[in-house]
């Protein structure tokens, strides 16, 4: 190595040296360069120089090809002490660009672009991934963050960056990286904060494996101690900790200080507590205590049956420490406190653990269905009767008992005991003188006759003509009826619900005759009519529920000589069907058609006659029945309150249309109606959003 200080090389250059500006020496070392293929030192000294005269002479004597941009003007003042390599003098060319204001971009062609900081920024800059382009050079860096986020870091790193001279610092929350833009040193400083930062947020998670404590009850403990922080304490040192009850284990997330802490907590507490730990009190939340005891009892009996077949010596060892220590020899026991629905269970540590678990799968908040039922039934029915009867009082009849007629016979005699007897004349002789005495007329007994003119339905003509008489009956009925019904109910899963609307009618079981056939005794039970349903819900995996479901729909048809007559419709069946679908139960659609006719042979066959010796009955009876199904899985508050709401606002609406109304006979009074639900958000029937509207209309105008 060496440097060009040839006389004449240097005094040729002086001349020119001076016209520029420009150190002699950089010329000394360019002119030896052409002489020279040894490796070169440079020095520098520029004046007063024009900026695009030093970025050239730069240029040239590294081999470099310069663009300079249009809008970098302006002389400098510079000058190097000490000799340069080639890459401190590239370095030194590109300090004294920064300090005034100018960068360069370095193509992949090699072509180098000078041009403003603020410009070069949206040049062609390269991206690198370490630190291979020191000093000033404009790069770009991608650095990922694993522990922070960006989104809270970018804003701190640009109050770092030098964005005046080109910097940019640009946050990706999707992918958390940073992308920064500037001088590279600049950058670097930058990325070993990020690292440092990054370091500092480092989230990962502990698992720590308890063998005597439970995990639920240690998750309690420390999160009182750490989760819930004082004022002033950075989110960042407060642990996450959660219980795996399956593994009986602790999972901690946090920095590693904070989950230091709290493992050394964990481990310092799960300790083997000998007889005080074997005896523990579980307080229920949805399931009931006394069910759950026959379960846990199965339960702890096949484990120990496991572990004395897999570990007997290991498990005799236990059981012979547990009875030294009074933990009941190794016994389980359990038992159910009613009163505030808790368990008490005295065994193992490692049997409680297990029992454990097993109670916090069962005690769970089960989901419930709502079953919304539709029964319609509609009846049509038609009769009609017509009838002459009649009799002679010498003998002869003609007397019909088809249809709904009172037969003449019994209607006969009735008269004939209501007629009313004269009253009887006597004589008798008192004293010797002749007294006559005459009784007053008695009344006739007309109360079968009144019986029998209650059986009428209809029209009856009676003539009666010498010793004959003679009735006519003629009758025509029709019966409309139509039921519908919507019940609700809803229950939990797995449980049977009830619902009846009807009555509760007697009917006679049993008689018994007394003494002398006097005061007899009768048993009398008494039996629910109307609708009723019973359903039954079980929820499957997804939204399939199974409805074990018995329904029925009775009502009563009448009196006969014995009891009461029930007409009953019932069905029972399981089904299956999805969360909200609607499906038909069954349905029933019958038409009955009955005739009865009665006449006298012969006579009843002449035409037009014929009517007056026979007598029609004529009945038609239709009838269809179908009832629908809904069920709706309710896993959640805001289900149930949605569920309720529409019913009441429903209810509520009927109310206020009742309001609007008014009351015939007392317009001044006002009807009762249900005050506004508490959730105003929760839907409205919209059928029915026309007489709350109108409502509150009516209020305003008031």
């Amino acid at each position: 190595m060496r440097i060009l200080t040839t006389a004449s090389i240097w005094l040729t250059s002086m001349s020119l040296a001076c016209a520029l500006g420009v150190s002699p020496t950089a010329f000394a070392q360019q002119a030896g360069q052409a002489t020279n293929s040894e490796a070169v030192e440079y020095t520098a000294s520029f004046k007063n120089t024009d900026i695009t005269e030093f970025i050239q002479v730069v240029g040239r004597n590294l081999d470099k090809t310069m663009i300079i941009d249009p809008d970098v003007r302006g002389t400098i003042d510079v000058r190097s002490y000490d000799v340069m390599t080639p890459e401190q003098y590239w370095q030194f060319f590109l300090n004294v660009l920064e300090v005034y204001g100018f960068a360069t971009v370095t193509m992949e062609s090699g072509v180098v672009k000078v041009m403003r900081d603020k410009d070069a920024r949206n040049g062609a800059i390269p991206v690198v991934d370490d630190n291979s382009l020191a000093g000033d050079t404009l790069v770009t860096r991608v650095v990922p963050v694993n522990n922070v986020s960006v989104r809270e870091l970018a804003p701190l790193l640009r109050l770092l960056a030098d964005s005046s001279g080109g910097g940019n610092v640009v946050s990706y929350d999707p992918s958390n990286v940073i992308m920064i833009t500037g001088r590279s040193e600049t950058v670097q400083r930058l990325t070993e904060i990020i690292e440092r930062v990054d370091r500092a947020g480092n989230q990962d998670v502990d698992v720590v494996k308890l063998e005597y404590a439970s995990a639920s009850e240690l998750v309690r403990i420390a999160s009182a101690l750490y989760e819930k922080a004082n004022e002033g304490t950075p989110p960042l040192l407060i642990p996450k900790i959660v219980a795996d009850e399956r593994t009986n284990s602790v999972i901690i997330s946090g920095e590693p200080r904070a989950r230091k802490r709290v493992v050394d907590l964990i481990n310092r507490l799960d300790q083997d507590l000998k007889s005080e730990g074997n005896t523990r009190v579980y307080y229920l939340k949805y399931a009931k205590a006394k069910e759950l005891v026959d379960v846990l009892q199965g339960v702890s009996e096949s484990i120990q049956a496991d572990m004395q077949s897999a570990g007997a010596p290991t498990q005799q060892a236990r059981m012979t420490r547990g009875g030294a220590g009074g933990a009941n020899g190794g016994q389980i026991s359990i038992s159910a406190h009613e009163d505030s629905n808790s368990l008490v269970i005295t065994a193992q540590p490692d049997l409680l653990a297990n029992l454990e678990n097993v109670i916090r799968q069962l005690d769970i908040r089960r989901a419930q269905v709502h079953v919304e039922a539709i029964i319609v039934e509609i009846l049509e029915g038609d009769g009609i009767d017509l009838g002459l009867q009649w009799i002679s009082e010498d003998g002869g009849m003609v007397q019909y008992s088809n249809g709904r007629q009172v037969p003449i016979g019994p209607l006969a005699a009735a008269a004939y005991q209501a007629r009313e007897r004269e009253g009887r004349t006597t004589q008798t002789i008192v004293d010797g003188n002749l007294v006559t005495t005459t009784e007053p007329d008695e009344p006739g007994d007309v109360s079968l006759l009144a019986e029998l003119l209650g059986n009428v339905n209809g029209m009856m003509i009676g003539v009666v003509k010498n010793d004959w008489g003679a009735i006519l009956q003629a009758v025509s009925t029709t019966t409309n009826s139509n039921i519908l019904a919507t019940p609700s109910i809803m229950t939990v899963d797995n449980e049977e619900a009830s619902f009846l609307v009807g009555q509760s009618v007697p009917t006679i079981t049993g008689a018994t005759a007394g003494d002398n056939n006097q005061n007899p005794f009768q048993t009398v039970e008494r039996e629910d009519i109307g609708i009723k349903l019973n359903v039954t819900p079980q929820i499957n995996e997804g939204n399939a529920v199974q409805l074990v479901i018995e329904q029925e729909v009775s009502s009563l048809s009448g009196a006969t000589a014995v009891d009461i007559t029930i007409n009953k419709r019932s069905l029972k069946t399981t089904v299956m069907a999805d969360d909200g679908e609607t499906i038909v139960l069954g349905g029933l659609i019958d038409e009955d058609v009955q005739e009865s006719e009665s006449k006298i042979p012969l006579l009843g066959d002449i035409p037009f006659v014929g009517a007056l010796f026979r007598s029609t009955s004529t009945t038609r009876q239709k009838r269809n029945l179908m009832i629908f199904l809904r069920p709706t899985i309710v896993r959640d508050n805001e289900t149930a309150q949605g569920l309720s709401s529409r019913k009441y606002n429903y209810m509520r609406a009927q109310q206020l249309k009742r309001q609007d109304e008014g009351i015939a006979l007392m317009p001044n009074t006002d009807t009762p109606a249900l005050s506004e639900f508490e959730d105003s958000e929760l839907a409205i029937p919209p059928e029915l959003q026309e007489y709350l509207d109108k409502h509150a209309e009516g209020n305003g105008n008031d």
